[in-house]
């Protein structure tokens, strides 16, 4: 099973070029970075971890250019979001975003996809709360459009774009994209209509849901079967362990969002699961 990691990398932690070159040389499999532009301080929205909200949320690094900077240092290891708020975004210019890193990485990137949780955020980007999850999907619709080998016209509920000239291009044509979120039949159903699998969040109770997905899957007349990459792990032998009896090829674990000496210390002791 590939150990990768996730961590918020702020102005005040380790630097993404520091972290990238450890994970490779440790042989840590990737690094998912999560991403806020914003925290609005007038926030009425519960943050779902708990309150107070932690300070690293409000000084996300961008997580697109921290995985650029990453992808120029190493050589191997993977790189993804974890996740991209794919709402908040204009699609045209995230899509040339995703491909740029995508390309220039050799084919290294990974999509996840969220729906988020802070009303406030999303609203300061003109998203409507309640039709979020169908905003995304258009927008990732208009993405693949643009990806395709051949200008390809799009028009969506939400969004259209004319068939383009649009280079560069995803290195596999597209890149993986994975969905987050809690476990359900609307998500699994949109999983299997529009993603290649799914991003939960710590790992809880795969041993139920994993095959309800599966068959969810199966039963969109998808082939083969969804991936799952369990996220923002904090590991234990016996965790691992499940997770490699359900079949999983992948799980992301947690690190600190902290200063270097810490961090580092962190991969040390997750040397042990590599």
């Amino acid at each position: 099973m590939r150990i990768a990691t996730t961590i918020f990398l702020t102005d005040e932690t380790i630097r993404p070029d520091r972290l990238g070159r450890e994970l490779e040389q440790r042989g840590f499999a990737g690094l998912y970075l999560p991403e806020h532009t914003h925290i609005p301080a007038g926030r009425d929205t519960p943050a779902p971890m708990g309150e107070p909200l932690p300070r690293e949320y409000g000084r996300t690094l961008d997580p697109f250019i921290a995985l650029g900077q990453v992808a120029a240092v190493t050589e191997r290891l993977a790189l993804g979001t974890g996740i991209t708020l794919v709402a908040q975004h204009d699609p045209v210019d995230l899509a040339k975003q995703i491909a740029t890193l995508d390309f220039l990485s050799g084919g290294r990137f990974t999509l996840g996809i969220g729906y988020g949780w802070n009303v406030e955020e999303a609203a300061d980007h003109g998203v409507e709360w309640s039709t979020r999850r169908e905003l995304t999907r258009d927008r990732v619709a208009l993405m693949r459009a643009l990806w395709a080998e051949e200008p390809t016209a799009y028009q969506g509920a939400f969004g259209s774009v004319r068939a383009s000239l649009a280079h560069p291009k995803p290195r596999h044509g597209a890149p993986r994209t994975l969905l987050g979120g809690a476990a359900g039949p609307k998500l699994f159903g949109q999983i299997a209509e529009y993603a290649d699998g799914w991003l939960p969040i710590g790992g809880r109770g795969l041993t139920e849901t994993v095959p309800v997905l599966r068959q969810a899957w199966s039963d969109a007349g998808r082939t083969g079967e969804p991936v799952v990459v369990p996220y923002a792990v904090q590991p234990s032998a016996g965790k691992l362990a499940r997770f490699r009896d359900l079949g999983l090829q992948e799980v992301v674990l947690q690190l600190p969002p902290a200063g270097e000496a810490e961090v580092l210390r962190t991969l040390d002791d997750f040397a042990q699961y590599l």
